[in-house]
């Protein structure tokens, strides 16, 4: 099968090894195994390497990604600085604080994780130090590895397998997990929580993996050397910048207080952009079989089918969240810059429709947004299969 998409750089998920023995690990219990290949992702990337022959463009180290990269920064370094320096007013800190959860979550929708993709550049050392935005944001690019690349996008909606759509006894977001009395008021409720996904990664994901070795029930080897360096040093620095330096200017509850409302914000936003591209009702939550723990279809359509664009129109929602309104494509291509996404997308839905595999995209974000609304209302309902 050919690998011509994902070379030169690899991730830490092999997905040519993985197809080539058709296994794709063992999290919990047995492994997952998928269906057989029917040359779907085979015919996707003829065509897709096929575009780039044709159109002689990279598929990474874009000079539209280095300035795009640049624009944030400048964004963020701007934000940090009017907070610090110039916000003298409870609304100059409202809006201050509403940049700030925005731009943080540009920092990982964009540089982050396409760095920690591979995708940003051919060269691995690049790709890891923008993967290491994620440091400086207060989270691990050394953990975000292995539970993205390695569970999220081999595992996507299987569940007891993808931890991404496993918030505990809190929601229901799949119909295969337990449901509880109170997840017939999710629908409102959940939205609130969403903002606390920033403090899980920084206090009690991370923290809890180097005391145990062990993160959601996953079993990983704990980072030495030069990422150990990386994972200590990038707690010291978001600690640095987030409140220690703050507190030297302005009273520590007032830090803690932006600090909290940034993350919050960023939190919300983080935890939309993913359930709007898996947590709708048009994606599938499939399981394996119970014999041989097997998922029906081969992997890429698999992918398809448990994942849904939206908003492909929207310029400013493209950018911001770094094309993962293209989820699809993001899915079956992940080390290929977010930025070709768009041309993409439409030979994957060329692809799927010839194929007849089910690909699924809304219009526009307020349509996903009401997918995933009626998705929480149906799970958390007494009848809800």
């Amino acid at each position: 099968m050919s690998n011509t998409v994902l070379s030169p750089v690899r991730s830490s998920l092999d997905l040519t090894e993985l197809e080539t023995k058709g296994d794709y690990g063992n999290t919990r219990g047995r492994a997952v195994r998928f269906g057989p290949s029917v040359s779907f992702l085979k015919t996707l990337r003829h065509r897709i390497d096929g575009y780039f022959e044709e159109t002689g463009q990279s598929k990474r180290d874009l000079p539209r990604m280095y300035f795009k990269t640049f624009v944030i920064m400048s964004w963020f370094v701007a934000t940090y600085c009017l907070l610090l320096f110039a916000a003298s007013a409870w609304w100059h800190v409202a809006l201050l604080v509403v940049s700030m959860g925005f731009v943080m979550s540009a920092i990982g929708f964009n540089i982050q994780h396409d760095g920690g993709h591979g995708a940003y550049s051919d060269k691995r050392w690049v790709n890891n130090l923008m993967a290491m935005a994620l440091d400086l944001l207060g989270g691990s690019s050394y953990l975000w590895k292995r539970t993205h690349n390695q569970v999220h996008h081999s595992y996507t909606n299987i569940t007891g397998h993808d931890d991404d759509i496993d918030v505990g006894f809190l929601g229901r977001l799949s119909p295969h997990q337990p449901r509880y009395w109170f997840h017939r008021f999710q629908h409102f409720y959940l939205w609130f929580f969403y903002g606390f996904l920033p403090f899980k990664w920084q206090l009690h994901d991370d923290i809890g993996f180097m005391f145990t070795g062990k993160l959601s029930g996953h079993k990983y080897a704990r980072p030495k050397g030069w990422e150990l360096f990386v994972f200590v040093g990038g707690k010291l620095a978001f600690l640095s910048w987030a409140i220690i330096l703050p507190i030297y200017f302005h009273a520590w509850y007032l830090v803690l207080g932006v600090w909290f409302a940034s993350a919050f914000l960023q939190g919300i936003v983080l935890s939309v952009v993913f359930q709007l591209a898996h947590c709708v009702e048009e994606a599938d939550f499939p399981m394996p079989d119970e014999v041989d723990n097997r998922i029906e279809n081969e992997w890429a359509i698999h992918q398809v089918q448990t994942t849904v664009d939206f908003a492909r129109r929207s310029r400013l929602v493209n950018w911001l969240t770094g094309g993962l309104n293209y989820q699809i494509e993001h899915h079956l291509f992940p080390q290929i810059c977010h930025l070709h996404y768009p041309a993409l997308s439409k030979i994957v839905e060329e692809t799927s429709n010839e194929f007849g595999v089910r690909y699924e995209a809304h219009q526009t974000f307020g349509a996903a947004v009401a997918s995933h609304y009626r998705l929480l209302k149906t799970l958390g309902q007494p009848t809800a299969a």
